[in-house]
C-alpha cells in the first residue's frame, strides 16, 4: 500500500526537521517546505495527499497557500497556528482549510487530527459515515438537490463544486432535514471529533456551505445550532 504523502510547509527550521521526522516513524511521506512560494511548487509538483501549511511563511503567506490550492484542488489541508487567534482561524478556514491545529502541539495530537481529516476525504468518496444515507438516491430541498450516491450536488440543476468536509457536512444535514443538528453533533459526526473541538470550525464552514448551496438553506437556530430547511 503506497505511503500518504504529507506536504509540510513551516519556516521554523527546528519545528520542520522534528515534526517531518515525527510524520515518518508514524509512517507518512514527507515533503517538507520553507516557505510558501516553495511550497506551491512542490505542491504542484508531488500532488500530496494532505497538506500542512504554517499560518505564517515568508514570501506567501499560509492563508494565501491554502487559497491557492483550493483553487487547483480538493485536497486536505490543515492550518498550523502559533496563536489561537481568531482572526488566524478565521481566516485559515475561510481560505478553505479543513482543520487548524495550534502550536506549541502534541505529535500524537497532530497524527490523529491528520487521520481525521485523511479519513473524512476517503469517506467522502461514498455517503456512508455521515448521516446514515446511503443508497437513498437523490434527496431534494428545493432547488437543491443531492446525490447521495453519485456524491454530486445540483442547485437550480447547475452543478455545485464542494471540498470533501463541505460534502460530508452536507450529507450530514440531508440526513436529518428540519432537524437541529448541534455544534458538537457536527464536530463528532463530520469531523470526527471524540472530545470537545472549536465550533469555530463548524461555523466557517456552515458560512462556507451556505454560499454555495444558499444562504438561506441553511438556518441558524440561535443557542442550539443548525438545521437544513426542508
Amino acid at each position: 500500500m503506497a505511503q500518504t504523502h504529507v506536504l509540510f510547509v513551516e519556516d521554523d527550521d527546528v519545528i520542520r526537521e522534528a515534526t517531518q521526522l515525527a510524520l515518518e516513524r508514524d509512517g507518512f511521506s514527507v515533503t517538507a517546505m520553507p516557505d510558501g512560494l516553495s511550497g506551491l511548487e512542490a505542491f504542484r509538483a508531488r500532488r500530496p495527499d494532505i497538506a500542512l501549511l504554517d499560518v505564517m511563511l515568508p514570501g506567501m503567506d499560509g492563508v494565501s497557500l491554502c487559497r491557492r490550492i483550493r483553487d487547483e484542488s480538493t485536497a486536505p489541508v490543515i492550518m498550523l497556528s502559533a496563536r489561537a487567534d481568531s482572526i488566524d482561524v478565521v481566516l485559515g478556514l475561510e481560505a478553505g482549510a479543513d482543520d487548524y491545529v495550534t502550536k506549541p502541539f502534541d505529535g500524537a495530537v497532530l497524527m490523529a487530527r491528520i487521520r481525521a481529516v485523511l479519513r473524512r476525504f476517503e469517506n467522502a468518496g461514498g455517503a456512508a459515515g455521515a448521516g446514515d444515507r446511503g443508497g437513498c438516491g437523490p434527496l431534494a430541498f428545493g432547488d437543491l438537490e443531492v446525490d447521495t450516491e453519485g456524491m454530486e450536488v445540483r442547485r437550480g440543476g447547475a452543478p455545485v463544486a464542494l471540498t470533501p468536509t463541505e460534502m460530508r457536512l452536507l450529507l450530514e444535514f440531508s440526513s436529518a432535514p428540519g432537524t437541529v443538528l448541534s455544534r458538537d453533533r457536527l464536530l463528532e459526526r463530520v469531523w470526527d471529533y471524540g472530545w470537545g473541538g472549536d465550533t469555530r470550525v463548524v461555523d466557517v464552514h456552515v458560512q462556507r456551505l451556505r454560499a454555495k448551496v444558499g444562504q438561506d438553506r441553511i438556518e441558524t437556530v440561535r443557542g442550539f445550532g443548525y438545521k437544513l430547511r426542508a
